[in-house]
C-alpha cells in the first residue's frame, strides 16, 4: 500500500492530461485571455503614457508595440504548443527539464511571485471598490462619512476599506476556485464588458464635443522624423517595456494553452495579442487625451498629464463616469489578477503537494495568503522595497524558460514519455538524479546570475526589460551545451 502510494505522490487530477473534450478553447478564447491580460490600470497607464507623456514619435511607440507583442507572440507559442500537445501545465512540464524534484522547489518561484502579486492587486482592487463604497454611503447619508467608526484605522485602513479588501478577497476566491471551464466564462465577460466600458468611456469623451476631442487627439498623431536614426534607441526601449509588461504572463501560458482545441487556434489567438493592443490604445489615447484637453481648457492647472484612471475619474465632475470607469477597474483588476496570479500559482502550488492539495483546497491558501499580503501591504510591504524581492524570484523566469524550451525542440525533440512525467521510480524517464537534473539546474543558475544582474547591478540596470530574454538566452545555450548527446 505504502508502496503504491509513493508510486502516485506526483499525481493529481488538476495535472494530468486535460480531456480532448475539454479542450474547447478557441482563438477567440485566447483574443479575451490576452484583452484581460492588458485591461488593468498599470496597463491602461503604460500605454497612454508611451504615447502622450514622453513625447515620442507616435509611429515610435506604434512600432515599438509591434515588435514587443510579436516577441511575446513567438515566446508564447513556444511556450504553449507542448502543452496543448499533452495538456499539460507548464509545472508538470517542467519535470522533464528540471525532474520531479527540481519541478516540484523552482517552480515554487512562480507561486512566490503570483501570490505578492495577488495580494497587491486585490489590495488596489479593494481600494477601487472602498471609493465605490463612499459614493454609495455620501449619496444615501454624506454626514454618515464623518462618524467616528469611518475615522478609525488599523494598518492604515478604515473600516470601509477593511471591508472592502475582506469582500474582494471572498469575491475572487469563490469565483476563481470552480474550475478552468468557469474561469474561461468570467475571462470572456471581462474582456467583453472592460471594452464596452472603455467603448462608452469614448464615446462621452467624444461627444463632449467632437470637434475639440478629435483634435485633441490628433495632436498625438506625430509622424515627423520617423526615420531618423535617432529612433532605433526608443524603438528597441519600446519594444523591452512592452515585452516587460507581459513576461509574467509567458512562462506559465501552457497553464491555458492546455485547453487550447489545436495549434492552428493556438497561432490565431496568440497573434490577436496584437489586435488588442491596438484596439486598447486608441481607446486610452484618445481619453487620456480629450480629458486632458477638456480639463486645461476649463482652467484646471495640472502638473502633468494624468493617464490613471483614478485620477482622472477624481478630477471629473461626472457621478455616471465615475461609478461606471470603478466598476469595470474592478472587474479589469479581477480578471487580471486571474489570468497572471491566481491559475498559475495554484497549479505550482498543487505541484509541490499534489498528493494533497485540489483547486479549492490550493484556492483557499492563496486567498488566505493574498489577504495577508494585501493588509499589509500600506504599512509593511511597501515600505521595506519588497518589489526587489519579488523581481529577483521573477528573474528566474526567463532561465526556466529557456531550458524548457531547448530541453523539448532541441534534446527530447518534442517527446515526452507521459506515464513517466507523474514516476518517482529510478527507473523513470525523468528521475535523474534524485528527482534533479543537475545539468538542468546549473544551467537555471547560472540564467539567473545573467537576469539577476539587470536588477541588483547598477551598471546593468539599462538591460532590466530584457532580462527575461537574457536569462532565457543564456540558460539554454549552456543547457544544449550540457545536456545535448
Amino acid at each position: 500500500m505504502s508502496q503504491q502510494k509513493t508510486n502516485n505522490s506526483l499525481l493529481n487530477w488538476d495535472l494530468v492530461t486535460v480531456n480532448p473534450t475539454d479542450k474547447n478553447w478557441n482563438w477567440k478564447d485566447l483574443f479575451c485571455f490576452w484583452g484581460v491580460s492588458i485591461q488593468s490600470i498599470m496597463g491602461f497607464s503604460l500605454i497612454a503614457s508611451l504615447y502622450v507623456v514622453y513625447n515620442l514619435n507616435t509611429f515610435v511607440v506604434l512600432v515599438g508595440t509591434i515588435f514587443g507583442s510579436l516577441l511575446v507572440y513567438f515566446f508564447s507559442n513556444l511556450i504553449g504548443k507542448p502543452s496543448q500537445k499533452f495538456g499539460l501545465p507548464f509545472v508538470v512540464l517542467l519535470r522533464s527539464s528540471l525532474g520531479f524534484r527540481g519541478a516540484k522547489y523552482f517552480g515554487l518561484t512562480r507561486f512566490f511571485v503570483g501570490i505578492f502579486m495577488f495580494g497587491i492587486q486585490t489590495f488596489f482592487l479593494s481600494k477601487a471598490l472602498g471609493y465605490l463604497i463612499r459614493i454609495i454611503i455620501f449619496n444615501f447619508e454624506p454626514s454618515l462619512l464623518d462618524e467616528d467608526i469611518f475615522l478609525t484605522f488599523l494598518f492604515g485602513m478604515n473600516i470601509i476599506e477593511w471591508f472592502a479588501i475582506i469582500l474582494s478577497i471572498i469575491f475572487q476566491f469563490i469565483l476563481f476556485s470552480l474550475g478552468m471551464n468557469f474561469n474561461k466564462k468570467v475571462i470572456k465577460f471581462s474582456a467583453i464588458s472592460v471594452y464596452l466600458g472603455m467603448l462608452i468611456f469614448f464615446f462621452s469623451v467624444l461627444l463632449s464635443d467632437v470637434q475639440f476631442s478629435s483634435n485633441a487627439f490628433l495632436k498625438t498623431l506625430n509622424i515627423e522624423n520617423f526615420l531618423d536614426k535617432d529612433n532605433i534607441g526608443p524603438i528597441i526601449s519600446v519594444t523591452g517595456t512592452i515585452f516587460a509588461f507581459f513576461s509574467i504572463i509567458i512562462l506559465s501560458f501552457g497553464d491555458f494553452s492546455r485547453y487550447v482545441k489545436n495549434e492552428s487556434e493556438l497561432n490565431k489567438g496568440n497573434l490577436s495579442l496584437l489586435l488588442n493592443l491596438i484596439i486598447f490604445s486608441f481607446f486610452a489615447i484618445f481619453i487620456v487625451s480629450g480629458v486632458d484637453s477638456f480639463l486645461r481648457q476649463d482652467g484646471q492647472e495640472l502638473s502633468r498629464i494624468l493617464t490613471n484612471p483614478t485620477d482622472i475619474i477624481g478630477k471629473l465632475d461626472n457621478l455616471f463616469i465615475t461609478n461606471l470607469v470603478l466598476i469595470f477597474i474592478i472587474i479589469a483588476s479581477a480578471s487580471t489578477n486571474l489570468v497572471a496570479n491566481f491559475i498559475p500559482s495554484q497549479y505550482t502550488l498543487i505541484n509541490f503537494i499534489p498528493s494533497t492539495l485540489s483547486l479549492k483546497s490550493s484556492s483557499f491558501i492563496i486567498a488566505i495568503l493574498g489577504f495577508l499580503i494585501g493588509i499589509f501591504w500600506l504599512t509593511f510591504f511597501s515600505q521595506i522595497g519588497i518589489l526587489s524581492f519579488v523581481d529577483t524570484f521573477g528573474a528566474f523566469f526567463g532561465p526556466l524558460f529557456g531550458i524548457m524550451i531547448c530541453d523539448y525542440y532541441f534534446i527530447k525533440k518534442g517527446s515526452l514519455v507521459n506515464k513517466d512525467i507523474y514516476s518517482v521510480e529510478s527507473n523513470s524517464a525523468y528521475f535523474y538524479s534524485g528527482g534533479w537534473h543537475i545539468k538542468g539546474v546549473y544551467s537555471l543558475l547560472v540564467g539567473f546570475i545573467f537576469s539577476s544582474s539587470t536588477i541588483w547591478n547598477s551598471n546593468f540596470m539599462f538591460l532590466n526589460s530584457f532580462s527575461w530574454i537574457i536569462g532565457a538566452l543564456m540558460a539554454s545555450t549552456i543547457y544544449y551545451l550540457l545536456a545535448k548527446e
